[in-house]
């Protein structure tokens, strides 16, 4: 398993060393936030760890979706990561709402 987390890190890394033209180590800071929303918001518990992939991609849309529309709106980046927090921390709300009934 560790494995291929590796070789799919390498690959995710020459492709974005490919789009950047550039490689640099701090350029991926700040996509771990994304993941992680991306799963919670898809639905994937953070105190049990259910979920699907299905409901993964759709929150990465969502979040896609999200980002684009603050890039759009001119909004700064830092406002854009408090954006993300509250989404996240609203994900992770409902899910403990939806588990106490």
């Amino acid at each position: 398993m560790y494995a291929i987390c590796g070789l799919l890190s390498a690959i995710s890394g020459i492709i974005l060393a490919a789009r950047l033209n550039s490689a640099q180590p701090t350029v991926g800071n700040g996509y771990e936030l994304d993941a992680i929303a991306a799963a919670v918001i898809g639905g994937t518990s953070l105190m049990g760890g259910e979920g699907t992939i299905l409901g993964t991609i759709i929150g990465a849309f969502i979040m896609g979706v999200l980002k684009n529309g603050l890039n759009l709106m001119n909004v700064s980046q830092f406002w854009q990561m408090v954006a993300m927090g509250l989404v996240v921390i609203g994900a992770v709300y409902l899910d403990t709402a939806r588990k106490k009934k």
